[in-house]
């Protein structure tokens, strides 16, 4: 759905910029507050065709999960909850080209460990600059939920305990193809 008018993109395959790009999430713990962390290893496949239409594809690697406490985050990996053995990575695929206005959603496919659910990304444009090397980037900001209980996540751990609801947050930035 788009909310206001549409932004034109160069056309080609747009190059993740990992420096200015971050996946966050947000979960409650025990119903009385949040753990924020992010993964640290992704990519992303933003392809413009012809058209202005872009698909859209993404691959985190739940190894990179960080929460800024080593314990912490060595636990949730195990086969316990995340099981980044068994499961090393999460995709998404948007299920059709989008066109890129200010405000507009991207629905698509989660799959985690053989599972494949939908989510809608409601997504802010931030637009195109130059950049100090001449290249010209885009930014955008995406969120949406998803719940770990759809994707047997901890499946014997109580939501009392932590939350069935995950919030993901993606600040990306994308590099221009060069003609």
């Amino acid at each position: 759905m788009t909310t206001s008018e549409q932004t034109t993109l160069a056309t080609g395959s747009w190059t993740l910029d990992p420096a200015h790009s971050s996946v966050n999430f947000t979960v409650r713990h025990l119903g009385i507050s949040k753990v924020r962390g992010r993964f640290n290893n992704f990519e992303t496949s933003f392809v413009v065709d012809a058209s202005g239409a872009a698909t859209i594809e993404a691959t985190i690697y739940l190894d990179s999960f960080d929460t800024g406490n080593s314990q912490r985050d060595e636990h949730v990996r195990s086969a316990e909850l995340l099981n980044v053995t068994e499961r090393p990575t999460l995709h998404f695929k948007a299920v059709e080209p989008v066109r890129v206005a200010e405000e507009f959603e991207v629905t698509g496919e989660v799959t985690l460990g053989g599972v494949t659910k939908p989510v809608t990304l409601d997504v802010e444009w931030g637009g195109v600059q130059p950049f100090a090397d001449g290249s010209r980037h885009a930014g955008f900001t995406a969120t949406g939920t998803i719940k770990r209980s759809e994707f047997d996540v901890a499946p014997g751990l109580p939501t009392a305990m932590l939350s069935d609801k995950v919030a993901i947050e993606l600040d990306i930035q994308l590099v221009e193809p060069q003609a």
